[in-house]
């Protein structure tokens, strides 16, 4: 029993740790950015209707490749524009990602991903490319330069 109970609690724990470290606040974001001198990766998503957005999600930000390399280079921050009433967002952070795309998203694009520098500058600007992880993060490193 106790053996399941270990096994359980490790396979619960080793999901969170295997999950993209998403920020959801854009000071916080810059704050990070700048203590830790990396670039801010912003993706405007549509995580229940944008099927462009999912398959950015599946093939780019949920593979363990792109999230040991996002870890230590990018702040990854996440403006997500769900549809479905059961994904609805908290009033202030419908607001603060209103506000991310009232400033960086004016065309509602989606997906949309917006590299910056750590004090919220544009870098570039990308969004869904059918390719690899590590092929994205080259794109994502060459804009960024």
């Amino acid at each position: 029993m106790k053996k399941l109970l270990l096994v359980s609690l490790l396979l619960i724990s080793s999901i969170k740790i295997s999950a993209q470290n998403w920020v959801k606040d854009f000071e916080e974001a810059k704050q990070i950015a700048a203590s830790e001198n990396k670039v801010i990766i912003l993706v405007f998503q549509g995580s229940d209707w944008c099927a462009p957005c999912i398959k950015l999600n599946k093939e780019i930000w949920s593979t363990e490749e792109f999230k040991a390399y996002a870890k230590e280079h990018y702040v990854m921050l996440q403006a997500d524009f769900p549809r479905s009433k059961k994904n609805k967002l908290s009033k202030e952070q419908q607001e603060k990602n209103n506000a991310l795309a009232e400033k960086y998203n004016k065309n509602g694009y989606f997906p949309f991903v917006v590299v910056l520098d750590k004090n919220g500058r544009v870098l570039e600007e990308t969004g869904y490319i059918k390719t690899t992880p590590s092929k994205y993060i080259h794109h994502l490193n060459s804009t960024s330069k």
